[in-house]
């Protein structure tokens, strides 16, 4: 069922189940040491979660669903079972989806490793009466009356303030390569859609190419030394869709001989220590922060969707930027992920 601006419903919180589903994925203290059941909170009750989770895919994702963990604990009334994807595998991820639900968790919040393939488990889900909040990551095609609301920053607004910095950074043009995450990833698509409606509105842009990397630094590195040699290191820009591949192409542009953050411009998305890190020392050159700590924001939209209480259907989470080696050294004592 959905509760939303644009559609309004009413949750009946399902009982939980008396036994723990148990996931061999999960390790010692992933789950909470509650009753398992109750009343969604009520009356005092433990609230029972069931978190199908990405798992290991960097620095940010792991910033993430650390700060859900934390947030969701025994003290807080909560018994939250974690269940990450093996080796990012969607079949995982349904199979602990449907789990949760056979089990009768009270919630499920549901961070896909892909977009599309989510609308038998959330229709089953849903004639359940288990609400499902979207972390980070939508579905596609995104039917917003199978999930409660999606809770992530504005992926879309993220990369257009890359693409404004590029057309400032470069007023006369630019050749540029993007290095992608996983296909058919929803932020993906998100990514690729803000930047390319500043920048592909530009003649004087050429886009060399694109191509995925994964996520990974490693790769990155590997696909921004071919690009180089196919141009005669003729590139003056690699927009990377976060950080990790970012430091990746830096690797590659210093190995090619070149200097990154000079000779080659890096423009990354996430935010995170490392990546400051590299842009306060001038390697990298612009970074947008897309802030993973929205444990809080959750929670609150748990206990609104088990109250029967109105929610938003994307929840935006604030995020900022930085643009100068400046701009990082300040914000590094202080940076949580």
């Amino acid at each position: 069922m959905k509760v939303s601006v644009r559609t309004r419903r009413t949750f009946v919180a399902a009982a939980a189940a008396a036994t723990m589903l148990t996931l061999a994925a999960c390790g010692p203290g992933d789950s909470g040491e509650g009753d398992g059941g109750g009343d969604a909170g009520g009356d005092g009750g433990t609230t029972t979660v069931g978190f199908v989770a990405v798992g290991p895919e960097g620095a940010w994702r792991s910033a993430n669903e650390q700060n859900i963990r934390d947030t969701f604990t025994t003290d807080a009334g909560y018994d939250l079972k974690y269940a990450p994807a093996t080796n990012l595998d969607q079949k995982s991820q349904i199979d602990a989806f449907t789990s949760f639900v056979d089990e009768g968790v009270d919630v499920i919040l549901l961070s896909a490793t892909e977009g599309s393939g989510w609308e038998d488990s959330l229709t089953r889900a849903q004639e359940a009466e288990i609400p499902v909040i979207l972390i980070d990551r939508g579905i596609e095609p995104d039917d917003d009356s199978l999930y409660v609301t999606r809770i992530a920053p504005d992926n879309i607004e993220v990369s257009k303030s890359v693409a404004n910095w590029a057309l400032e950074t470069f007023p006369d043009g630019a050749k540029y390569f993007t290095l992608e995450g996983p296909a058919g990833v929803s932020v993906v698509n998100e990514r690729n859609e803000g930047w390319d409606e500043v920048v592909g509105a530009e003649s004087s842009f050429t886009k060399v190419g694109a191509q995925t990397a994964n996520w990974s630094t490693d790769e990155a590195k590997s696909v921004v030394e071919t690009v180089l040699k196919a141009n005669n290191n003729d590139i003056d820009l690699i927009f990377a869709q976060n950080d990790e591949m970012g430091l990746g192409a830096a690797l590659a542009i210093e190995e090619a001989g070149l200097t990154p953050g000079e000779d080659v411009k890096i423009a990354t998305i996430d935010g995170t220590k490392g990546a400051l890190e590299a842009l306060s020392e001038g390697r990298l050159s612009f970074v947008a922060e897309y802030n993973p700590l929205f444990g809080d924001t959750a929670v609150e939209a748990v206990t609104s969707a088990l109250e029967g209480a109105d929610v938003d259907s994307y929840i935006i989470v604030p995020s900022t930027t930085f643009d100068s080696p400046e701009a990082a050294t300040e914000a590094l004592p202080d940076r949580k992920f």
